[in-house]
C-alpha cells in the first residue's frame, strides 16, 4: 500500500522497501506480494543513484528483487518486464560494492531460467562482467559470483546458433571478420532470418554505416549488405528501400581502403544485381 500511495512524500517508499527487504525472506510473503501485483511497483525504483539515501533505497530494492529471484511465479513476472535492462543499467554505472554484489547474485540466479541467458547476452552482459572483473572489489562472494556468471554466459553463447551469434555481433556494434561473414553456407541457410522484426538486423547494419567511427565495423557492414543483396531474392529492392545506397556511396570516399573496397562492392551489387554477383567476390 505504501508503494502505491505513500503516506509520507519522502519517507513512505524507503520505509516500505526497507521492511519488504526483510519480509521477503519468508516464502509466504513472496507469494502474497506477487499475488498483490507488487513486483511491478519495484521496477521503477531500479535506476542509477547518487545520493546516500537514494543508493540505500536502490540497494534495498535490488535486495527485494534478489529474494524474489528464488521464487518461480515472481521470475515469470521479472522475465516479461523491464527488470533485466534496468539492473544492467545500474550495474554498469554503480561503484557501490553492495549494490553490484546483490545485482550480480540476482543475475546468477536468473541465468538458467527461461530466456534470461539469451537476453543477458543480447544486452551485452558478457562485456560488462569483463569490466566488473577488472575492478578492485574486496568482497569474495562478489568475485566468485562474477566468475560463475562469466562461465554461465560463456555456456549460453556456445549454445547460440550461428545466426544468434551474428545477431549479437550486429546488435552490439562489434563487427569483425569472424568466419560466418564470408561463409556462403551461412548466408544461404540464414537469409530468411534477416526478415525477422521487419528486417531489424538489416536496419541496424545500415545505422552502423551512419554512426560508426570504426573502419572495421563499416567495412564489415558494407560487405554484409552486399551479401544480403546477393542472396535474398528481393535483396536489391529491400536495401534500396531502406536508403542504404546513399550511405554506402558516402563511404566510397572513406580514408580507409578496406571501407572503400567494401562500399564499392555494395554499390556494384545494388546496381548490377545478382546476375553479375559471381564476378564481384571480394
Amino acid at each position: 500500500m505504501q508503494l502505491k500511495k505513500p503516506s509520507h512524500p519522502s519517507r513512505g517508499v524507503p520505509t516500505a522497501i526497507s521492511c519488504l527487504a526483510t519480509l521477503l525472506r519468508e516464502p509466504v510473503v513472496r507469494s502474497s506480494f506477487v499475488k498483490a501485483d507488487g513486483v511491478k511497483l519495484l521496477i521503477p525504483l531500479i535506476s542509477p543513484a547518487s545520493s546516500l539515501q537514494s543508493i540505500q533505497l536502490l540497494y534495498e530494492t535490488c535486495l527485494c528483487v534478489w529474494l524474489l529471484s528464488y521464487y518461480e511465479p515472481a521470475i515469470e513476472y521479472l522475465a516479461t518486464s523491464r527488470t533485466l535492462p534496468r539492473l544492467i543499467e545500474v550495474v554498469k554505472s554503480s561503484t557501490k560494492e553492495k549494490v553490484v554484489r546483490v545485482i550480480v547474485l540476482t543475475f546468477r540466479n536468473l541465468l538458467a531460467k527461461g530466456t534470461f541467458g539469451a537476453q543477458m547476452v543480447d544486452l551485452g552482459l558478457p562485456q560488462i562482467v569483463q569490466s566488473l572483473k577488472a575492478q578492485a572489489w574486496s568482497d569474495e562472494d562478489l568475485l566468485e559470483a562474477l566468475n560463475q556468471l562469466e562461465e554461465g554466459l560463456r555456456d549460453n553463447i556456445k549454445k547460440l546458433s550461428s545466426f544468434d551469434k551474428y545477431k549479437q555481433e550486429v546488435l552490439l556494434g562489434h563487427l569483425d571478420w569472424s568466419p560466418m561473414h564470408k561463409d556462403p553456407i551461412f548466408w544461404r541457410e540464414n537469409i530468411n532470418n534477416f526478415e525477422e522484426n521487419d528486417f531489424q538486423i538489416l536496419r541496424v547494419l545500415i545505422t552502423i554505416l551512419d554512426t560508426s567511427s570504426d573502419p572495421r565495423a563499416l567495412a564489415v557492414a558494407c560487405f554484409d549488405l552486399s551479401q544480403f543483396i546477393q542472396h535474398h531474392p528481393a535483396g536489391r529492392i529491400i536495401v534500396t528501400d531502406l536508403k542504404a545506397k546513399e550511405r554506402a556511396m558516402k563511404l566510397m570516399n572513406h580514408e580507409n581502403a578496406e571501407v572503400t573496397k567494401n562500399a564499392l562492392l555494395c554499390i556494384q551489387r545494388l546496381f548490377l544485381g545478382a546476375k553479375y554477383a559471381s564476378f564481384l567476390q571480394a
